[in-house]
C-alpha cells in the first residue's frame, strides 16, 4: 500500500467533501432524526460506494484514454460548471 496517496487522497477528498450538498444533507438529516448512527452510516456508505464506483470507472477508462486527456477533460468540466453558475447567477439577478 502507498501510503503518501493514501494520505493524499484522504486530504483532498475530506477537503473536498467539507461544505458541499453532500455534508449539508448529512447535517440536515441528522439534525431532524434521532437515529444519528443511522445517519451517519447511511452516509458513510454512500460516500464509499460512490468514491469505489469512482475507482472502477477511473480504472476502466485510463485504460483506454490517456490519463493526461482525462485530466484536461475534467478541467474543462470544472471550468464550464463554473461559468455556468456565473451566468445562472447573474442572470437571476
Amino acid at each position: 500500500m502507498d501510503y503518501k496517496i493514501l494520505a493524499t487522497t484522504f486530504v483532498m477528498v475530506f477537503l473536498a467533501e467539507l461544505g458541499d450538498k453532500t455534508q449539508l444533507a448529512t447535517f440536515c438529516l441528522s439534525a431532524d432524526n434521532d437515529s444519528k448512527v443511522s445517519v451517519f452510516i447511511g452516509s458513510a456508505g454512500a460516500l464509499v460506494l460512490s468514491s469505489l464506483i469512482a475507482v472502477l470507472c477511473g480504472t476502466a477508462i485510463s485504460r483506454v484514454i490517456p490519463v493526461n486527456y482525462i485530466k484536461i477533460a475534467a478541467g474543462i468540466f470544472f471550468i464550464a460548471v463554473g461559468v455556468w453558475t456565473i451566468y445562472a447567477v447573474l442572470k437571476a439577478t
